[in-house]
């Protein structure tokens, strides 16, 4: 009889989505430009078994103004980037983060001038 050593770390049985280093570039620039501007000051980061989500706050402790959410099962449909707001509302869906983004810079030119 062989007795098998304990293993460093358990094996996952799921796998998580997470925010490729690319996408969180793009996402930390918009919010670097933002908190500058004085809008946001904290954000949190969530790796889900469906879902990954950048979740922006004005306070810490505080419900997330904004949700951005990364959801690789509808990549062939509305896209897979989608921007939330603060009561639920899609306020963007897309395929281009990029493009996805464009509705809270919009918030920023305001916020700007």
């Amino acid at each position: 009889m062989t007795v098998q050593p304990p293993t460093p770390f358990p094996k996952m049985t799921k796998e998580c989505v997470a925010f490729h280093r690319t996408e969180l570039a793009v996402i930390l620039s918009l919010y670097g430009r933002m908190v500058a501007a004085g809008e946001w000051r904290d954000y949190g980061i969530s790796s889900l078994s469906e879902v990954a989500v950048f979740s922006v706050f004005r306070r810490t402790a505080e419900h997330p103004l904004y949700r951005i959410e990364k959801r690789p099962a509808l990549r062939n449909r509305q896209g897979m980037y989608a921007v939330v707001g603060m009561d639920g509302q899609i306020l963007k869906r897309g395929h281009d983060l990029k493009t996805v983004l464009r509705v809270l810079e919009r918030k920023l030119i305001r916020a700007v001038d």
